[in-house]
């Protein structure tokens, strides 16, 4: 009865991610919601959960002692709790990391580079242009913060609406596509990589492809809509107090060490198996002393405070840490309960298809919550080692759910991409759409199709690089 009650709470709270651009209630404040009853009513049954999941586990905990209620819940917290709160710390300080060298980088102007490239009323060129920029940022850095960042250039310079709107559409898209391909540039990325489910290489060569045509296809046909000349404005580069100082050849050393720095990540957690957002700490430190050292006139300034802390805890990088934290642990829980092991035996029953999985997961990711659906495939599947999935009755199919399997390459695609069907399935869609104030039916008739098509023809690419 209690495991109904908690998978009713996800699914109302699925429901709630679904219409948060109608009902406008926060997806962080939903996730937290659902993830604080979801491990409260575990932990008041929790002498049912432990004794049908964990039972051994729980016997080498007592040690001899009473199985009492409260060495019940100091086993949930001790031994389960702690395991899934471990795996969305690590996930949320990796994102943190990179949002506050976004916002290093981005105060020092290290991306003025983009509006000087943009500077052109050729439709094709701006579109281009800004979309490649947000493709490769995106790849490197979290592609909220990437996004936001474009949205704010594009929207100080193209005047007309509908002609904005279009190309909003196209940023987001690319930064879904950009994030999707590298294990640092998208929150399930980080969640397969801290996992063990894939290797950053591995991952990166099997997407690279398919993560291209879903972004140049629907772009192609997006700029088709638009005229050939934009209406366009072009103000003066932004006030950054005395930071205009800093001279050209200080600003790439800053985009270089952060950057670079998050391209060695992958190399230090092969080297020292430490969690990745150590190293993304690592990165962020080196750069914040750069930044110490560049600005150090500035130390006597008032603007210093408002200027150079970093300010990746600003509310939008604050909803998603809280968003990402709430759904791992709501997962969590859930999976604790084991409905998601008889989700995955059903769909391993009457699917047995990785591929079409995607397809099913895919969809739901746009009409529901991208991350969420993710988050829902990698706690439904655990990773399985490769001796374990060879000696197997079904290897083929095991191998698929082992490090690098075909499952994860599939998952992390699918969901990407598919959280832009809608628009609003996606923490930077959704952004957008406020942004913008964009209604889901202009985006339906004017843009779902075109990424529809992007996302069948990456997905057939998928399909046939991993066959």
């Amino acid at each position: 009865m209690i495991t109904a009650i908690i998978i009713t709470i996800l699914l109302l709270g699925c429901l709630l991610l679904a219409t948060a651009h109608l009902t406008n209630i926060n997806k962080a404040a939903t996730a937290m919601f659902v993830c604080t009853v979801g491990w409260v009513l575990y932990i008041c049954y929790g002498a049912d959960f432990v004794g049908s999941q964990h039972s051994e586990a729980y016997l080498d905990f007592l040690s001899g002692l009473e199985p009492t209620s409260l060495n019940v819940k100091l086993f949930i917290y001790d031994e389960i709790f702690l395991k899934y709160a471990g795996k969305a710390t690590g996930i949320v300080m990796f994102l943190l990391a990179t949002m506050t060298i976004v916002e290093i980088l981005n105060n020092n102007g290290c991306f003025d580079f983009i509006g000087q490239w943009i500077r052109t009323r050729s439709t094709k060129q701006l579109l281009w242009t800004i979309t490649l920029a947000t493709f490769i940022i995106s790849a490197n850095l979290d592609n909220l913060t990437t996004t936001m960042t474009m949205l704010v250039v594009m929207h100080g310079i193209v005047q007309n609406r509908r002609q904005r709107m279009t190309i909003a559409c196209a940023i987001v898209l690319a930064a879904n596509a950009g994030g999707c391909f590298t294990v640092i540039g998208d929150p399930a990325g980080v969640a397969l990589w801290q996992g063990g489910a894939v290797t950053a290489t591995n991952f990166s060569a099997h997407l690279a492809l398919p993560a291209l045509v879903a972004w140049v296809v629907p772009t192609w046909l997006m700029g088709r809509d638009l005229p050939d000349r934009l209406e366009v404005s072009w103000p003066t580069l932004p006030y950054r107090g005395d930071s205009t100082t800093l001279n050209r050849w200080q600003r790439v050393v800053m985009l270089l060490v952060g950057i670079g720095g998050l391209w060695f990540i992958p190399t230090f957690h092969s080297i020292t198996r430490l969690s990745p957002f150590l190293g993304a700490l690592c990165v962020l430190s080196v750069l914040w002393i750069v930044n110490e050292i560049f600005n150090r006139r500035l130390m006597s300034n008032d603007l210093m405070v408002s200027r150079r802390v970093p300010m990746a805890t600003q509310y939008g990088g604050l909803q998603m840490i809280l968003f990402v934290m709430g759904i791992v642990m709501a997962m969590g829980v859930v999976a604790e309960t084991g409905a998601l092991k008889t989700v995955a035996r059903l769909a391993d029953t009457y699917v047995h298809s990785p591929e079409a999985l995607g397809i099913v997961m895919g969809a739901l990711s746009g009409i529901i919550d991208a991350f969420t659906i993710s988050m829902a495939g990698i706690s439904a599947y655990p990773v399985v080692e490769m001796e374990q999935a060879l000696s197997s009755a079904a290897p083929d199919y095991m191998v698929r759910f082992a490090e690098n399997g075909t499952f994860w390459h599939i998952l992390a695609y699918s969901t990407s991409i598919g959280g832009c069907l809608l628009g609003f399935a996606s923490i930077s869609g959704l952004a957008m759409m406020k942004m913008e104030r964009m209604h889901v039916g202009w985006y339906l008739k004017n843009i779902t199709p075109k990424i529809l098509i992007g996302w069948t023809l990456g997905y057939v690419l998928l399909c046939i690089e991993i066959s």
